[in-house]
Formats: C-alpha cells, structure tokens, sequence
C-alpha cells in the first residue's frame, strides 16, 4: 500500500470515527434528553397535584420572589390546601415557588424542580434536597444566587413554624454553591431585612 492510500484511509478512518461521535450526541440530544426533562417536568407535577390534598385546609401562603430591580424578595400571597405533614408542607412551598411568580416577579426555580426528599430535624433545621436541575438551569450571578436562596428559605420559614433554617442538599449531598459564590454548607436562617418593603 502507497504512502498515499495510506494517508486517505487514516483520513476515511477518522471521519468515520467523527461522524460515529457526531450521530451518537445528535441521537442523544434529540430521543434521550428530552425524554429525561419530560420526566422530570411530568414528575414534578404529579408531585404537585399529590400533596394537593381535598382534606387539608386552604390557607393563604406567603412566597417570596426576587425583585432583581430593587435587590430584595418580594411577597406574594397564593392559596394551598396544606399536606398533613410539615415535611410534605415544605415540598408544596417549593413547587409553588417553582411555579413561578403570578405578579411578574423572577423565576427562581425551574418549573420541573423536584424536590426529591425533605428531611426535618428536631432543632428546626429542614434538609431540603433537590435534584440537580436546580443547578443545570441556574441564572449566574451573586444578586440571582443571594435572592434565590433567600427566597426559598424566607417562603418555607415564613408559612411553616416548625422549620427555623433550611439546608440545601443536591442529590442527596452538600454542595459548596450554587454558582460560586454563597456559601450552601451550612443551614440558612430566613432574612427579613432582604424582604422589598410594601408601600
């Protein structure tokens, strides 16, 4: 065989190999991951539409959205027929905050946000552990992080007495942040000097 030939199926080969690859990630962003988001997304709101009890009772629960403009969390006042138990309580604060805002305030938390386990502990700290979706479409930036993490302590604490601070977990372990900067090793207390003053 020539130099030459040699050269064209080296060059046959790697092509191949690259095309190979290409179909594989093509096939994979087209049937696989989308398949995984409806998952999650259909998961999340049969999530929601179970802890929905008919015999709890309605109240009117404060949520907190950021106001990005002003720096602070806003609140916001949405009827939820309560689950029995403070730990499914606090799963139904999270996915009304994932929801979204109805009065046009940022979205924190993606709307196929599942909450994959919450732990209470007798001192009033709430484990509150999510999948990794929370990371994967996080906005960037220290304002978005602070007013995200604030947001979702500041609803839980404010509508569940019981719950005193709240540790975010990913995946059933700690992580150091969510985008760099605030410091998630530790439990947070609500802060009620972020909240955006009504007039």
């Amino acid at each position: 065989m020539t130099a030459r030939a040699k050269i064209l199926l080296l060059i046959l080969i790697i092509a191949l190999g690259a095309g190979v690859f290409y179909l594989r990630s093509l096939a994979r962003r087209v049937f696989i991951e989308p398949a995984q988001h409806a998952e999650e997304a259909a998961r999340a709101k049969l999530n929601q539409f179970a802890l929905q009890s008919n015999n709890g009772t309605s109240q009117n629960a404060t949520l907190y959205f950021p106001s990005l403009s002003e720096g602070k969390v806003a609140a916001e006042s949405r009827p939820i027929t309560w689950a029995r138990t403070d730990a499914d309580r606090v799963r139904q604060v999270v996915l009304a905050l994932a929801e979204g805002s109805h009065q046009g305030y940022a979205r924190i938390l993606p709307a196929s946000t599942n909450v994959r386990a919450v732990f209470l502990c007798a001192d009033g700290t709430a484990y509150v552990d999510f999948s990794n979706d929370m990371l994967s479409e996080f906005e960037s930036g220290i304002q978005t992080e602070t007013l995200t993490i604030y947001s979702i302590v500041n609803s839980i604490t404010a509508n569940i007495p019981s719950v005193k601070r709240v540790h975010f977990l990913i995946l059933g372990q700690e992580v150091e942040t969510l985008d760099g900067h605030a410091d998630l090793t530790s439990a947070f207390t609500p802060d009620l000097t972020r909240v955006k003053s009504t007039p």
